[in-house]
């Protein structure tokens, strides 16, 4: 199994080297999206084996999805205006999600896909969708399997930010990954 698991790894990082499957974002001339902490393109940090007793994993005193000196516990992609490609700065980000779920194959997560309120609420919503199927396809690229990935859009609905000016609007253009019980 864990064979097959470090191939299915290594075979996806070879098809991420061939070819970059994920649009990047445009460059603009000011970068509106709010500063990202502690997502270094190296891999994971302190990235915790599977639990080995019948204790669930919230539960684990050092849970990394709980640790704030953790990248696992960092939920959010920002996204450009009216844009849906994964930007650089959070590929590590996701890929230390992806490796957290393909080591726990019994976990799952909900991408939570989210705009800013301008546009219409189709749009937002549509748009929402976009975000989340884009970071689901970033974690199947690492290995995750789809049942272990629900996405869904609530467009403008869940903002982050209330206010009217391009830092709360950069707050609310994200994606949200939620792991069960949270």
């Amino acid at each position: 199994m864990k064979n097959l698991l470090v191939l299915l790894f290594l075979a996806s990082m070879i098809s991420a080297c061939a070819g970059n499957h994920i649009k990047e974002a445009p460059t603009t001339a000011t970068n509106t999206s709010p500063p990202v902490t502690n997502t270094k393109p190296s891999a994971p940090q302190n990235v915790a084996p599977a639990a080995t007793s019948s204790t669930t994993e919230s539960n684990i005193v050092g849970n990394p999805l709980k640790d704030p000196n953790n990248i696992l516990s960092k939920r959010n992609v920002y996204f450009d205006f009216d844009q849906y490609e994964v930007k650089d700065e959070y590929r590590a980000l996701v890929e230390a999600h992806a490796k957290y779920l393909v080591n726990h194959p019994e976990l799952s997560v909900r991408v939570e896909g989210n705009a800013d309120d301008r546009g219409s609420r189709e749009y937002n919503l549509a748009l929402g969708q976009k975000r989340a199927v884009a970071v689901k396809k970033l974690m199947n690229l690492f290995g995750v399997q789809d049942k272990q990935i629900e996405t869904i859009s609530y467009g403008k609905e869940k903002p982050k930010a209330t206010g009217e000016d391009e830092a709360s609007w950069a707050e609310n253009r994200r994606d949200d990954i939620a792991y069960p019980g949270e």
